[in-house]
């Protein structure tokens, strides 16, 4: 199945940057963070990469549209944190769920590795969470090689 990235609308904008937080937020608390820290943790990195509700420096955020041009995700795309201009990172990448399975996430990734290479970026990392297995599995199929592992276990 095919796909391509459309900038996504400014109209659109705050409402995925809203929705956005939250996901990110829950998934900071999936991961072992208090629902207070993630909540914090994701507020702040938005306001970071979104100063005044707006696309920083670099950063892109983009729909990703299936074969009939339909919005069926996102992509948000930009520098990373460590100031090497060449160095960029996929900050977030969603497939609708029912979408998935069909090879849009796959072509969605490819389109912001090229878009990322015609900015001037010879590195693209990512984070992701160690329960989204499905989400790895993609990754790794890519070429993206694990540089850390973030481990934590409940005493309870």
């Amino acid at each position: 199945m095919s796909a391509t990235l459309r900038p996504m609308d400014a109209r659109a904008f705050p409402a995925w940057l809203d929705r956005s937080r939250r996901d990110y937020a829950k998934d900071l608390v999936s991961a072992g963070q208090t629902p207070g820290d993630a909540q914090r943790h994701a507020d702040e990195s938005m306001a970071r990469a979104f100063p005044s509700g707006e696309p920083g420096p670099g950063h892109a955020v983009f729909d990703v549209l299936d074969e009939a041009g339909l919005a069926v995700g996102h992509l948000w795309i930009g520098p990373d944190t460590s100031g090497d201009t060449a160095s960029w990172w996929i900050w977030d990448v969603v497939i609708d769920e029912d979408r998935r399975g069909r090879g849009l996430g796959r072509t969605a990734m490819l389109l912001g590795e090229e878009y990322a290479r015609a900015q001037g970026a010879r590195t693209l990392g990512l984070n992701v969470f160690g329960f989204n297995t499905g989400a790895r599995g993609l990754y790794e199929s890519l070429g993206y090689e694990t540089t850390s592992v973030k481990m934590l276990k409940h005493l309870g």
